[in-house]
């Protein structure tokens, strides 16, 4: 994905992809990147969100939801970030209004960069959502929250090798106490401007007929979407019946990711034989 030029923040932006975030309520002018903030409830996101934003943000409502959002901004090393606080949610499997408006801003927003907030005394629970989200982007910062509590309880978390298993930067945060937080800022930032490349573990441990099966479908959907960032993912709820993303490969909202799209045709053709493979 084109980055932003330097003179004019998010001009080069393909303009799908600021249609995209436009529909979701982001509005990206005078901004470099943005930035999407996940995590489990109760993990401290949202004093993270408070330390990185400070007075720079405002509340409203998801577009067409109940749901409030938060935004926020801050700039580093000359750049200017706005961030977007996700609901807090286990899973992105879409079972709840919450889930759905995570999952979606990840999947149609892509983000320039995800920080995912985990607890460092629960981590093994929180793991759960940021596997998920591994799926559906590469471009990702784990932000180990809490890690105050976990030295008060005798826990420690080896980051180091935490991002080696995970292939992402990983930073240790105690964000009430403002610990962490300058490298968390570095970490983003270094992501968002290419300088780091994640290799994000994925799992890929399925049964052979369900391997083969996620296999044909990523490709057929690569086929007609070539520039898709999550193809895999996008086979994978579509095989679990999930009715939102068939939507989204029916109306072509799935094509606008990809910057070459292809013709109603294509979709058409390319619809028929996911059905029938789902």
């Amino acid at each position: 994905m084109s980055k932003p030029d330097q003179n004019s923040p998010c001009a080069t932006c393909p303009a799908h992809r600021v249609a995209n975030l436009t529909k979701l309520g982001v509005d990206m002018a005078n901004y470099d990147y943005v930035v999407g903030l996940a995590g489990n409830p109760n993990t401290g996101k949202s004093t993270v969100f408070n330390s990185l934003t400070g007075l720079r943000q405002h509340t409203g409502n998801w577009p067409g939801k109940t749901v409030g959002r938060a935004e926020g901004a801050f700039s580093f090393e000359g750049k200017r970030y706005k961030m977007v606080d996700l609901p807090g949610t286990y899973s992105l499997l879409s079972t709840s209004q919450d889930e759905e408006i995570a999952r979606n801003f990840l999947l149609f927003g892509q983000p320039d960069v995800t920080v995912i907030v985990v607890d460092a005394t629960r981590l093994e629970r929180n793991l759960n959502l940021a596997l998920q989200v591994l799926e559906i982007t590469d471009r990702v910062v784990l932000c180990l929250n809490l890690v105050d509590e976990a030295r008060r309880r005798g826990l420690q978390v080896d980051d180091r090798s935490l991002a080696r298993e995970l292939g992402i930067p990983v930073v240790a945060t105690a964000a009430r106490q403002g610990e962490g937080i300058p490298a968390l800022l570095a970490a983003i930032a270094e992501v968002a401007t290419g300088k780091v490349v994640c290799r994000p573990y994925r799992i890929k441990s399925e049964p052979p007929a369900l391997k083969r099966a996620i296999e044909q479908l990523t490709s057929q959907l690569r086929a007609v979407y070539p520039n898709l960032p999550n193809a895999r993912w996008v086979a994978l709820r579509l095989l679990e019946g999930d009715m939102r993303i068939v939507e989204a490969v029916q109306t072509g909202e799935l094509g606008s990711l990809a910057a070459g799209q292809s013709t109603p045709g294509d979709r058409s053709s390319s619809l028929n034989v996911i059905q029938e493979a789902v």
